[in-house]
């Protein structure tokens, strides 16, 4: 499957925010947004001004890019999201949230999304006692997430573990890290998300 596999520092300073794509890397003063907060390229410290549908595009990226998916898949979210009851951009974001990918990540067992992706592929996650390899499964209230047995003395799960201080578990999430278990107490909601986002402007772009 496509992929973007280059230096994902430069997406934080294109989208002109810190997305926290690199792990321990971006709480660490070797942070590129925070030593140079400008858009890569020659011209990235002159002024740049957006139109309406150049602020909406940037918008749309910054998301995709942070929950780290392709155009298809982020569209196909936006989609169902879109069908669903209540207001489309909290939908999408709620469903963004619930990517087992990124669930794994927000609970602490790994220091990206890029990794906890990556982690799950491989197999070392269950749901409920069932091991779960796709990375896009949409976990439930009550849902138990589990190290498998076979996957507890992985030094990147266990590197994740110890360094998880550094940012809050959300309130929708509880991680029991003696156990190397995490459940979801509910769902997440549009105020669970703490990343600086504005969904409206993806709704207005594909609105279109």
């Amino acid at each position: 499957m496509a992929r973007y596999s280059g230096a994902v520092c430069r997406i934080c300073r294109r989208e002109n925010q810190k997305l926290f794509l690199k792990g321990d890397r971006c709480f660490s003063e070797k942070c590129s947004f925070e030593r140079r907060a400008y858009p890569p390229g020659q011209h990235g410290q002159g002024r740049i001004k957006f139109s309406e549908y150049g602020l909406q595009l940037r918008e749309k990226q910054k998301i995709k890019r942070m929950y780290g998916l392709l155009e298809g898949q982020f569209r196909g979210v936006f989609e169902e999201a879109e069908r669903r009851k209540g207001i489309t951009g909290a939908n999408m974001l709620s469903m963004l949230e619930r990517r087992l990918d990124n669930v794994a990540y927000r609970a602490g067992f790994a220091n990206s999304r890029a990794e906890a992706r990556q982690l799950v592929r491989h197999g070392h996650f269950s749901i409920n006692g069932k091991r779960v390899d796709i990375p896009s499964f949409m976990v439930g209230k009550g849902d138990l997430l589990e190290v498998r047995e076979s996957s507890r003395n992985i030094p990147r799960i266990l590197s994740a573990l110890e360094s998880v201080k550094r940012r809050e578990i959300p309130q929708w999430l509880e991680l029991d890290a003696a156990s190397l278990k995490g459940r979801v107490r509910d769902l997440p909601t549009r105020d669970d998300v703490t990343i600086p986002l504005e969904e409206r402007l993806v709704v207005e772009l594909y609105s279109k």
